[in-house]
């Protein structure tokens, strides 16, 4: 083998290991980013049940207020009426 052949040989050798780190550094970083996104949906679905716990309490209590006003307004017209 000339040097010629064994230089070409080389180079193409180097060439196929920086493709392969290339290739090897997207899959690391596919699978990092694969993570982050569960990670993410995980926290949205918690905050969406947090959200939903907040508007159902928001709900009960906006009815219990609604009762103790409507039961104060009918006091406060009988005490009005002789």
């Amino acid at each position: 083998m000339t040097q010629v052949q064994a230089a070409d040989s080389l180079l193409k050798l180097v060439s196929e290991l920086k493709q392969t780190a290339i290739f090897s550094g997207f899959a690391s970083l596919n699978d990092h980013v694969e993570q982050r996104r569960v990670e993410f949906n995980q926290l949205a679905e918690k905050t969406d049940h947090a959200l939903s716990t907040i508007g159902e309490e928001a709900a009960a209590s906006l009815k219990e207020l609604e009762s103790h006003y409507s039961s104060s307004a009918q006091k406060t017209i009988q005490d009005v009426q002789p």
